[in-house]
C-alpha cells in the first residue's frame, strides 16, 4: 500500500469560496483574525483579546489579495489607511456581518496540520459578540477516534 501525498491546507480555498458566497448574495464579509500568531500585522488598536474583526467589503479595503499562503489588503481605520497583512492560518472564521452564516476553521500549527481545539471554545469580535453568531452542532458523543470524517446535517 503505497502513502499518499500530503496535501496543502484548504483553509485558502475555503475561505475564497465563502468569501465569494457572501458577496455574491449582496452581505458584507468580516473575517475574525488571531493577532497572537506569528506574521499578523495589523494597526495595534484593532486588536481585543488577542483577536481582530476585519470588514473584506471590497468597499472598506483596497488592493485585496486572498493568497494561498497570506491575507493582504489596504483598509482604512479611523481614516487613516493600513497595510494589512497576515498569513492565511491566522483567519480563525469567515462570515457574514449582516446574519452571521459562515465558516469558522479549526486551528492550525504551521505547516497546515489542524490542531483539535477545546470544546466550547467560542471566539468573540471587536463589540464582544460570538464571531457572526456562528451555529455549531452540539453533541454528547465523545469526539471519534481516527482520521475526520464529513458527513451531511440537515
Amino acid at each position: 500500500m503505497t502513502e499518499s501525498p500530503a496535501m496543502t491546507s484548504n483553509r485558502p480555498y475555503l475561505l475564497r469560496a465563502v468569501y465569494d458566497w457572501i458577496n455574491d448574495n449582496g452581505l458584507t464579509p468580516y473575517i475574525l483574525v488571531d493577532a497572537t500568531r506569528p506574521g499578523v500585522h495589523v494597526p495595534a488598536h484593532t486588536v481585543r483579546d488577542g483577536k481582530v474583526v476585519l470588514n473584506l467589503a471590497m468597499r472598506a479595503v483596497a488592493n485585496l489579495e486572498l493568497g494561498n499562503d497570506r491575507v493582504r489588503c489596504v483598509a482604512r481605520f479611523g481614516g487613516v489607511s493600513h497595510a494589512i497583512d497576515l498569513p492565511i492560518d491566522a483567519v480563525m472564521a469567515v462570515y457574514a456581518h449582516e446574519n452571521g452564516q459562515g465558516m469558522m476553521f479549526p486551528r492550525e500549527e504551521a505547516g497546515g496540520a489542524p490542531v483539535q481545539a477545546e470544546h466550547g471554545a467560542a471566539a468573540d469580535d471587536a463589540e464582544g459578540h460570538p464571531a457572526g453568531e456562528m451555529q455549531r452542532a452540539e453533541s454528547s458523543e465523545p469526539p471519534p477516534k481516527g482520521p475526520p470524517k464529513l458527513r451531511v446535517i440537515k
